[in-house]
């Protein structure tokens, strides 16, 4: 099984973290963990987004990764900053490359045939589904699973505590990403 694999059956919702108040962070992932949400998403959208990676890696039995990671440079900042798989909201060459080369979990976002294409060709088979409900929600991605069977999915934007179990009951779906599970803090 692929450490990114291993990582999506680790926990069934991950929670999507906006980090504005450094504070808050290790507080937050002691709570989390505490309420069974072990696999944490640190999006890098805020200045302190890497500080709080740091400080949440710190507490026992958390997995932190960082989310929103757009290029290599900010892969290569959140491997150093601990993170332990990374998220992207899409797929380049440069960005799958340099995860790949990093040896790194890897979940990049796919939200077309072409997209999961790309990935397979750089040897990929695990995806973000996103922006999920904008992309066509459980019917598109049922649609996506039939030709790219071999490929197992990770649906995060605009899933809710309503629509969760819709995309859990999906066969190639092993976890889903929340937003909905903590508020920006």
């Amino acid at each position: 099984m692929k450490p990114i694999e291993k990582l999506m059956r680790t926990a069934p919702v991950i929670p999507v973290l906006v980090i504005n108040d450094i504070a808050k962070a290790r507080p937050l992932a002691e709570a989390l963990v505490k309420d069974g949400y072990p696999v944490l998403e640190v999006t890098l959208r805020t200045e302190c987004a890497l500080e709080a990676i740091r400080q949440m890696k710190q507490v026992e039995g958390v997995i932190v990764g960082a989310g929103t990671v757009t290029n290599p440079e900010e892969l290569g900042a959140a491997i150093e900053a601990g993170a332990e798989f990374i998220v992207s909201p899409g797929l380049t060459d440069k960005l799958g490359n340099a995860a790949i080369a990093g040896n790194i979990p890897f979940l990049p976002g796919i939200a077309t045939a072409g997209d999961i294409m790309r990935g397979l060709d750089l040897g990929l088979t695990h995806f973000k589904f996103f922006p999920a409900e904008a992309s066509g929600g459980v019917q598109a991605l049922k649609a996506l699973s039939g030709p790219f069977g071999q490929c197992l999915f990770c649906p995060t934007g605009g899933i809710t505590a309503d629509t969760v179990s819709d995309w859990l009951d999906l066969d190639h779906v092993l976890c889903v990403g929340g937003s909905w599970v903590v508020p920006s803090v």
